[in-house]
């Protein structure tokens, strides 16, 4: 069993979400859903669910909280297809784009990097940092081939 698990709040709609969630990427489910009933919130849908293989939890207890952008979930993806489609399905807010973030239907907010981002950002001269830098500030969505090009000036 994995031993820290995400657990995100949502209004009504935690199992909705966590099923939308689960049709984009692989390797992943619902393990189970609990309603709990006669709680303050009226019934509480409580899911357990995986993405990616990742553990993760969703309650449906009202509007008392909504996501923002202190957190996010980040996802690595492998190429600028899987970038393209990931950005595609779950992108729903085009004003909170910005440098691979993204916000979706529920408000929860994303980040689809490139791996290869990392590795440009640990093991960079610090010019090549500042051209991978220039180059990601002003891009919603990231482009590999343009932060690939900025890394090797």
């Amino acid at each position: 069993m994995q031993r820290i698990v995400t657990h995100l709040w949502y209004d009504k709609e935690a199992k909705e979400a966590a099923e939308f969630y689960a049709s984009i990427f692989p390797d992943s489910k619902i393990n189970s859903v609990v309603t709990l009933h006669d709680t303050p919130s009226g019934d509480t849908d409580i899911v357990s669910f995986q993405l990616l293989g990742q553990q993760l939890m969703a309650i449906s207890a009202g509007p008392l909280f909504k996501f923002n952008e202190a957190i996010s979930l980040m996802v690595y993806c492998d190429t600028q297809e899987e970038i393209d489609r990931y950005w595609a399905k779950l992108s729903a807010d085009p004003e909170s784009e910005q440098c691979g973030w993204l916000k979706d239907k529920y408000g929860l907010s994303w980040q689809i990097v490139p791996k290869r981002m990392d590795e440009m950002l640990e093991n960079s001269t610090p010019e090549q940092l500042a051209r991978v830098t220039q180059a990601f500030l002003p891009m919603k969505k990231l482009d590999v081939a343009e932060l690939e090009k900025a890394y090797a000036g």
